[in-house]
């Protein structure tokens, strides 16, 4: 997708800090979700890249101001000249190679060339997981994080506190995950920056679900810092209904190769400090069981089925 944007060469200021939106496409018979351009703050970090069209203007040689367009090897083509390759070069330096290359081919004796973006062919950076709207964004140049993700609607409550990033189109290529939290100041991760091409992936935070004899049963987003206990989650669902039976707490926890564990533990022995509250992981089950409860819901199977049918909610 090219995409047009104003002459740079001038006042490189001119458009600081906008956005360009291109319109939603169909591809195969499926809608795709609108790409949003950012536009960096500063038009001198642009870089020519293959596919730009560029409107070249050589002051008095009309036969050679025309628009060209940068082939995939990320040359210019210039009669009388030949290719001329302007990859990576900001627009005042693609000025003065053109300069020198028609100097140099003895065309002109002292050429004066101006170098315009005329369209832009953007890259994208993709952005999945929990954020408010997963999709492609069009990058222009390197962008911060934050300026990405704000594209995007942001975080939902639901997100953990690290964001993967694979840098480049190679899905082989390894993560770089950074610490990222909503609550904190962000002091990695504002300087990391995102470039054309990379993927970002927002994990889900752990969850951890509360069952059984408590006032609001279902699964509960752990905290910033990945730590929730038996006691915290207890709290979380409201605490324990009058009818529980508080001393035969049980956490249920199964592990990544199909295991799966059981703790006992006592409500009442945590709350008189005579046990130490046990530290959760995501996907544990804490299930307070009544006085009187069927013992087919009470079975740890039983247990795992009304998780995955549980309400979730966020704890921040």
């Amino acid at each position: 997708m090219q995409m047009a944007i104003p002459s740079v060469t001038g006042n490189c200021q001119a458009m600081a800090g906008t956005t360009l939106s291109s319109s939603t496409s169909k591809v195969g018979g499926s809608a795709q979700s609108q790409a949003v351009a950012v536009i960096p703050k500063d038009f001198s970090e642009l870089r020519i890249e293959p596919g730009d069209l560029l409107s070249v203007s050589v002051y008095d040689t009309p036969e050679l101001t025309n628009s060209y367009r940068v082939d995939p090897a990320g040359n210019l083509t210039i009669p009388l000249c030949g290719k001329i390759n302007v990859r990576g070069l900001t627009m005042p330096e693609a000025a003065k190679r053109l300069e020198t290359a028609l100097k140099d081919s003895q065309i002109l004796v002292e050429p004066q060339v101006n170098v315009d973006v005329q369209q832009y062919a953007g890259e994208y950076v993709t952005v999945l997981g929990e954020v408010g709207n997963p999709g492609r964004v069009m990058l222009i140049a390197p962008t911060h994080l934050s300026e990405v993700l704000a594209q995007v609607g942001g975080l939902t409550p639901l997100s953990g506190a690290h964001i993967k990033i694979r840098h480049g189109a190679d899905n082989s290529a390894p993560e770089e995950e950074i610490p990222y939290s909503r609550n904190q100041v962000n002091q990695e991760a504002a300087s990391v920056l995102v470039r054309p091409g990379d993927s970002l992936f927002i994990p889900r935070a752990g969850i951890v679900y509360v069952l059984g004899a408590v006032n609001r049963p279902g699964g509960y987003v752990m905290q910033e810092d990945g730590k929730l206990d038996v006691a915290q989650a207890l709290a979380l669902s409201g605490g324990t209904a009058l009818q529980a039976n508080t001393g035969g707490l049980r956490v249920i926890r199964r592990n990544a190769d199909g295991t799966v564990l059981e703790f006992s533990l006592s409500y009442n022995a945590i709350a008189k400090g005579t046990q130490k509250p046990l530290v959760l992981q995501a996907q544990d089950i804490v299930y307070v069981p009544m006085s009187k409860v069927k013992a087919s819901f009470s079975t740890t199977t039983g247990l795992m089925s009304t998780a995955l049918s549980s309400a979730i909610y966020a704890t921040r």
